[in-house]
């Protein structure tokens, strides 16, 4: 009896080495870190009324700011798509569903990354209609009007794209979709920082791009096992 059950837990101990090893990301990959800053005064954002949706206007407890420019601590700079413009190596499109809340009248998040041919879903949250714009111009345009309570807009962009979002019913609602052709991104969050993981040794070209303004890029070469810390700094002007 004992025999078997040492047998038993031997087997489990190999099988479960064996799924750690397979998890586990190849050996010898690296990762590009960093943090993303401004120099410059920053413009106001502007509350916005909302008071044409009553709906919506009394989920905020304060008026809701614009979000076309976000900063945070330390001069950093939120709402960033940092990723890999070339140099990547090739992968297939993740299978994992991605979701774009509408809720109290806002997109959250304000600015949605994905890979191409990555499915996404987009809901409606509020008590009330909403019509989603997204103005795609290299991949196909459409705009659907989605009710309270209607199950979420299934879509899918196949070409790299940033792709403004808007509501045709309540003119303050932006937002954007990124679509990249690699897994390898990151949005940067209140505190600037980024990361790009699992990296093999190779030359790579790092793209961060803000909605306000024009795309910057730096090279980057890394070790087998290498990691490396970059910054992005975009001026940005109080109008």
């Amino acid at each position: 009896m004992k025999t078997r059950y040492f047998l038993a837990l031997a087997l489990l101990v190999a099988v479960s080495s064996a799924l750690v090893v397979l998890a586990a990301p190849p050996a010898g990959n690296g990762s590009i870190t960093g943090k993303v800053t401004y120099t410059g005064t920053p413009p106001k954002m502007k509350p916005i009324d909302m008071s044409k949706e009553p709906t919506c206007a009394k989920q905020h407890a304060t008026p809701v700011m614009t979000e076309n420019l976000v900063t945070g601590p330390g001069n950093a700079l939120q709402d960033v798509v940092v990723y890999i413009s070339a140099g990547a190596p090739e992968t297939s499109a993740s299978s994992q569903t991605l979701r774009y809340d509408q809720k109290g009248c806002q997109y959250l998040p304000h600015v949605l990354a994905m890979e191409a041919n990555q499915p996404l879903e987009i809901y409606n949250d509020d008590q009330t209609s909403h019509n989603i714009h997204p103005l795609a111009k290299v991949n196909p345009e459409w705009n659907k009007s989605q009710p309270p309570g209607t199950p979420p807009i299934q879509a899918k962009y196949e070409k790299p794209e940033r792709i403004p979002v808007k509501c045709n019913i309540h003119p303050w609602m932006h937002g954007y979709f990124v679509v990249l052709n690699t897994s390898h991104y990151s949005v940067t969050g209140n505190d600037g920082g980024f990361s790009l993981k699992d990296l093999p040794a190779g030359k790579y070209t790092v793209t961060a791009w803000q909605e306000q303004s024009e795309p910057q890029t730096q090279d980057v070469t890394l070790g087998a096992g290498e990691s490396k810390s970059i910054s992005f700094t975009f001026k940005v002007l109080p109008y």
